[in-house]
């Protein structure tokens, strides 16, 4: 999932992994909020990007927890 370049066509960030955490209200796949998600297909392109800059954000403050591995998180 990467952001867009200027001047192109903006794509949904949707994955298709779809689970808001309850923790962070967060979409695991995407990282957009419900509100974010329900309104995408009625935002201009600007809107748009202004979603994706925020999922790069999160993304950047995310603490990514080891998906496979020990216990200890080694792999």
């Amino acid at each position: 999932m990467t952001r867009p370049a200027s001047g192109t066509a903006v794509p949904s960030p949707c994955i298709s992994i779809c689970a808001i955490d309850q923790v962070t209200g967060l979409c695991a796949g995407c990282l957009r909020t419900l509100d974010e998600i329900a309104v995408w297909s009625m935002l201009d392109d600007g809107e748009k990007r202004a979603v994706w800059t925020s999922i790069d954000a999160r993304r950047a403050n995310a603490t990514i927890a080891p998906t496979s591995g020990s216990a200890d998180g080694q792999r």
